[in-house]
């Protein structure tokens, strides 16, 4: 299911936009299929190998659904102008709205409509002002989502212990200095990545611009991952900031109880 779900998501441009040539088509298939069964590899797999906080839910499903409703809210957006609908049409009514309110001098929005070249139609800056305002919206509303997981629901801890190993494959426990100090450092670095992509990415397309050949935000199915990983690569470094931040904090307080009881066994054995 989860292999279906991944092939979906990356299929959903494609089934929502009219007019996709066959080659498009024939390609984006074959991604799909890939990653589907890369999904069922790793999930169905009893060794954890780049997938992180895999037994950790809802951490991942939180960054589908977030990576979903982007894809899809965009692609809406994008099949409105030549195939309007009610869906869409509302969908777009909201981001209207939106975009203007989150449009403002030096805001993500505002960044992400300079990455148009300036003789773009205004048809085209409007497109990407409501694209951009509610991907930032989706943004916003899963890091604060999982943010409650974390302080309310008492994530990753509520459905049993926290297995450092599969939910942290690519982390070494055994390499460098301390483990809690590193968990930490990579928790501060995370969550400010995540802060500071949304300035960033369109500052370094632009540049990217000025030395190679631009990529056309004309079409609709590259602006509308462009505009997706611009807005889930700062939702997941937050979101990974946040739990490496909680698993140190677990890690701190098991040591504390550790110490305190070696301390009293001292104690007793002494007296």
């Amino acid at each position: 299911m989860r292999g279906l779900l991944v092939a979906l998501l990356i299929a959903t441009p494609a089934l929502m936009l009219p007019g996709v040539q066959s080659d498009s088509s024939q390609f984006t298939v074959l991604i799909a299929l890939l990653a589907a069964f890369l999904t069922f590899v790793e999930y169905n797999s009893n060794f954890p190998s780049i997938i992180e906080f895999r037994e950790a839910p809802p951490f991942n499903r939180l960054r589908f659904a977030a990576l979903f409703a982007m894809v899809f809210l965009l692609s809406a957006i994008a099949s409105h102008h030549t195939n309007p609908n009610a869906l869409s049409g509302g969908i777009t009514s909201v981001g209207t709205i939106l975009g203007n309110l989150m449009d403002f001098p030096y805001s993500p929005v505002r960044l992400a409509v300079l990455m148009l070249p300036s003789d773009a139609a205004p048809e085209m800056i409007a497109a990407m002002r409501v694209s951009a305002a509610l991907s930032h919206l989706v943004f916003l509303v899963a890091v604060v989502l999982f943010l409650l997981c974390v302080r309310f629901l008492n994530w990753p801890t509520r459905h049993g212990a926290f297995n450092v190993w599969v939910n942290l494959p690519l982390f070494d426990p055994t390499a460098g200095r301390d483990v809690l100090y590193r968990l930490q450092r990579d928790a501060r670095i995370n969550i400010t990545m995540g802060f500071l992509l949304p300035f960033v990415i369109p500052a370094l397309y632009k540049l990217f611009t000025m030395i190679a050949a631009p990529v056309s935000l004309t079409n609709p199915q590259t602006l509308i991952w462009i505009l997706s990983a611009w807005a889930f690569l700062p939702t997941s470094m937050i979101m990974r900031g946040v739990a490496m931040g909680k698993v140190a904090s677990l890690i701190s307080e098991k040591r504390r109880r550790a110490y305190a009881d070696a301390e009293a066994d001292g104690g007793l054995q002494t007296a």
